[in-house]
């Protein structure tokens, strides 16, 4: 299971949790969002980052052209689609070479076939919280839903994780499993400032059951 570090701007806490080597660090280029990067990050502060972690930027209804225009800025290797982009929108922008990952907005009366149009035009799917905001709600939805996921398609699971809940018997059983955990305001001090410590521990404890299981 990989593990992707979402929302985050702060240069010297982004230092400190890209050295335990995530999978993923995320940054948003949504000025709706509370975590939004612009003006805090620059190219070559994520320049300096291991070459083994994916940047990801995450965007909200945004066009082809600035996700392309900020891509190509920050050196991006993956953007996810929090909003109401079109599989087209998908499409262009794997076409350009990005892996593209389209988030779902989950609650009770979610139904998977919203995903099968996008089944051919991104890498991955998203599954979080829906709430009032585009991601960042701080809670969970209830996981019994996913085994109603038919498709084969790798997934995020994003939406109030913490060390808690990872370590639930619930996580235990997810079917099908998630390809990574999106983890963000579940182990923040402040938004945009992530607990390393925390991380740390999580960090360990993926990398103890993906041995098990390995």
């Amino acid at each position: 299971m990989n593990i992707k570090v979402c929302g985050m701007r702060d240069p010297e806490n982004m230092r400190q949790v890209a050295a335990l080597l995530p999978n993923y660090m995320g940054f948003i280029f949504y000025e709706g969002s509370k975590r939004n990067c612009a003006g805090y990050i620059t190219p070559e502060l994520l320049a300096e980052l291991p070459a083994s972690i994916k940047k990801v930027g995450v965007f909200v209804n945004e066009t082809t052209e600035t996700i392309l225009a900020t891509a190509q800025k920050y050196k991006l290797d993956v953007i996810q689609l929090h909003g109401r982009e079109t599989p087209r929108q998908c499409q262009q922008l794997q076409d350009t070479g990005l892996e593209v990952i389209k988030a779902f907005s989950v609650d009770d009366n979610f139904t998977f076939e919203n995903t099968l149009l996008y089944e051919r035009s991104c890498n991955y799917f998203l599954f979080d919280t829906r709430g009032n905001n585009y991601g960042g709600n701080g809670t969970v939805f209830d996981w019994e839903i996913l085994k109603n996921n038919l498709s084969v398609k790798p997934y995020f699971l994003s939406g109030g994780l913490n060390l808690e809940n990872i370590q639930s018997k619930e996580f235990e059983k997810l079917r099908p499993k998630p390809f990574a955990i999106d983890v963000n305001s579940g182990f923040e001090s402040e938004p945009g400032m992530k607990k390393v410590e925390e991380l740390n521990e999580l960090m360990v404890l993926i990398r103890v059951e993906n041995k098990s299981t390995g």
